[in-house]
Parts: C-alpha cells; structure tokens; sequence
C-alpha cells in the first residue's frame, strides 16, 4: 500500500469516527425530545409526584442533558451502554442476546442475494439488449420500486394464508433441520432480497458493462475471443472492485429494511428490541441499538469506499 492509498484509507477512517460522534449527539438528544416518560411508564399514571421524582433522581434523569450525554457517551466508548429503565438489566446484556438473531438473518440473506444478484447482474451485460437483460432490468426496476412492507404482507397472504405452507411469525428457537430452517427464514428473507438482489445486479450489470467497453476488451473480442472468455478472464478482474463496493453498499441497506421486517414477522432481533424500546420510553435501550444500526452501516460504507480506493488502478502505481 502506497502513501496515497495510506493518507486516502486513514481520511475514510477519520471521517467515520467523526461521523459516528455526530451521530451520537444527534440520536441522544433526539431521543432525549420524544414525547412519554419511562418513569411514568415504570411506576404507572397513580404514582406520586415525590415518588416519580426520586426514581429520576434515581436514575440520573434530573440532571442536565449535556451532563447525561458525556456521562451515556463515556459509558458507551468504555463498553457500558446503560441500564434498561424498565426491567433494570444491562443494556449490553439485552442487545447480546437479540444480537446473534438479527446477524444470522443479515448472513443468510447475504449468502441468498450475492451470488443470485451478481449471476443476474454479469448475465444482463453479456447478453445486453436481449430478453433476458430486458425482463431483468424491469423485474429489478419493479422490486426496487416496492416497499419491504407490502412485499412482506403480499408473502404472508400467499405462503401463510392462502397456501398455508410457512408460518407467519419467524421464531428461530429449536431449529434442528434444514426444513425448520426454510421455515423460519424463508419470508423474511425472500422479503429482504428483493430489493436487495435488484440493487446489486443492477450496480454488477453497470460495472460490467463499464469494463467491456474498455479498448483492452475490444481487442479481445478482435483476437476471436469468446463472450464467456472476455467477460470472466477480461472484464470481471477489473471490475471486481466497483462489484465490491455495489455489495457493500447494498449489503448496508440491510439495516433498514431489518427494522421492518423483524417488526412484521415478530422476529426475535435487535430492531423488534428497538420498536419495543421506543413503546415503552427505554431510552438507554433505543439510544444503545440505534448506535449499533450506525456503526454497523457506516462499517459498510467504510468498506465500500475502501475497495473503491484499492480497485482505482491509478492509486496503485
């Protein structure tokens, strides 16, 4: 790695921890403005004034909200989120345990979508203009334009309902065979791929066909060379880093549509945690997953820029 490369990946980092510390002033103090109160919800609408008074005190509520961010955010940076309001365990606890869920289903969606997204997409530039690059580009075009939600409820009527063959409600407790397995996970992440493999293949199908328009793959189609030769030995290398950073940023929009989806189907992970969090005014629990939701897509988008700077040829001289 050269001194450019170097300057340009630790700039990347720089801004990500910069980023990340406005995000966190931004999340605490938007938190900090949402309608209901925790204590209120703890001790219930007949409470005394005195007693809701000595519970704030209690927890720290009382005292400045500038006080209260450097305190949350020095516990956050020394690995101690908080404490839940409403049930008193550790905040670090609760999001352990909902944590390994929501990356299984990140990680088998990933290992859907990818090679499905990247075939379609390296098919679409090699057979450019024939049907199947048309119906592929207006089936994307149509997937990417639906909202995770209607997806969701179209599956649930269909595979739940209609044919009765999957479950509407995804729990991945006592999965002990590949079946259990396509049960629990099927809609979920049939709902999450959509949009997710029409976003890669289109951004895979541009890079290709960035790269076989290149003067070193015209004159390997000059020397005789065959279609599936030129694009897998040609211009795949080359395009291995826009392909990246396609997956990158497609794998980060993950974190969004996992809000929705684990809300829909009732699965156990860290977004249901945030939606149940926010109903009850947990705010120490909200503030902490949200921060996990930020620092997991700015890692991905860090990624992204990253193999942009690796893959760009010039900075490699």
């Amino acid at each position: 790695m050269n001194g450019t490369i170097a300057r340009l990946v630790v700039g990347r980092l720089g801004i990500g921890v910069i980023t990340l510390l406005i995000v966190s002033l931004v999340v605490f103090f938007l938190t900090s403005l949402l309608p209901g109160d925790a204590v209120q919800e703890m001790l219930g609408q007949e409470a005394t004034p005195q007693a809701v008074a000595a519970m704030r005190a209690q927890l720290g509520l009382d005292q400045p909200v500038y006080l209260r961010y450097l305190y949350w955010l020095g516990g956050l940076l020394s690995g101690n989120p908080g404490v839940s309001m409403v049930n008193g365990m550790p905040v670090g606890d609760l999001i352990a345990s909902r944590l390994p869920n929501t990356l299984s289903l990140a990680a088998i969606t990933a290992l859907v979508s990818v090679p499905v997204a990247l075939t379609i997409g390296i098919l679409s530039a090699m057979y450019r203009g024939s049907k199947f690059d048309r119906y592929s580009n207006m089936l994307t075009v149509f997937a990417v334009s639906v909202p995770e939600f209607l997806i969701a409820t179209i599956a649930v009527l269909i595979f739940a309902v209609k044919l009765g063959w999957l479950s509407a409600l995804s729990r991945n407790v006592d999965v002990h065979s590949f079946g259990e397995l396509v049960r629990v996970y099927a809609m979920p992440v049939l709902t999450l791929c959509c949009v997710l493999i029409a976003q890669m293949a289109r951004m895979t199908r541009a890079a290709v066909i960035d790269q076989l328009s290149s003067p070193y793959v015209e004159m390997a189609v000059l020397k005789g060379a065959r279609p599936i030769r030129v694009v897998l030995r040609h211009a795949l290398p080359n395009a291995i880093g826009p392909i990246a950073n396609a997956v990158a940023l497609s794998l980060s929009y993950l974190l969004g549509g996992v809000v929705i989806v684990e809300s829909i189907f009732n699965y156990p992970g860290i977004a249901t945690l945030i939606v149940n969090g926010v109903i009850t005014r947990d705010m120490p629990l909200v503030q902490a997953c949200v921060m996990l939701f930020c620092l997991g897509f700015l890692v991905l988008v860090l990624l992204a820029d990253l193999c942009a700077i690796l893959s760009n040829p010039r900075l490699r001289k």
